[in-house]
């Protein structure tokens, strides 16, 4: 099943000049959302860890179910002022603005290998600050999955110390 069918560009969203890959189609189609997860786990079926960190929120509902497919667990990370527990934060630079990511203090205990998971990696922005987070809890990024990846932006550049794998490559 070719999965880009199920992919929808949104122009001038969320500012103008940015085109934003939509993935509620894919997510919406049940036959389209199991093939995703299904490929997206055989991505990192080779990969030593122990838990998906992902952002909020598509990444939420990507990593919950390679988590439940894999029996691994699931570390949600999330904007300032969501988690009730205390947090560490990374400030990072979006292509359209700066932003912040919060994870709790208690998420991933020393030596634990994730694998970040997220919808889309466009600038990496998002990703490098997420790999900064594991780190600062001692914690090992083992690698980074993306349902899409915009390579034309060329964020494997930024991320170049860690394993990236992409499902879908623009």
């Amino acid at each position: 099943m070719d999965l880009t069918a199920f992919i929808r560009d949104i122009p001038d969203f969320p500012k103008k000049g940015i085109v934003f890959k939509d993935i509620t189609p894919l997510l919406k189609d049940p036959a389209a959302f199991m093939i995703a997860i299904d490929r997206l786990a055989e991505l990192v079926n080779d990969v030593d860890f122990d838990l998906f960190v992902a952002p909020e929120a598509r990444g939420f509902i990507l990593g919950s179910a390679l988590a439940y497919k894999m029996a691994k667990g699931f570390v949600p990370v999330r904007k300032p002022g969501k988690l009730p527990y205390k947090t560490v934060s990374q400030e990072f630079q979006l292509e359209y603005g700066k932003d912040e990511l919060q994870i709790h203090v208690d998420a991933i205990e020393k030596g634990q290998r994730v694998v970040i998971i997220d919808d889309v990696l466009a600038t990496g922005g998002t990703a490098e600050a997420l790999g900064k987070l594991v780190k600062k809890l001692g914690g090992e990024v083992a690698s980074m999955l993306f349902l899409v990846e915009l390579s034309f932006l060329n964020a494997r550049e930024k991320l170049r110390d860690y394993r990236v794998e992409s499902l879908i490559i623009y």
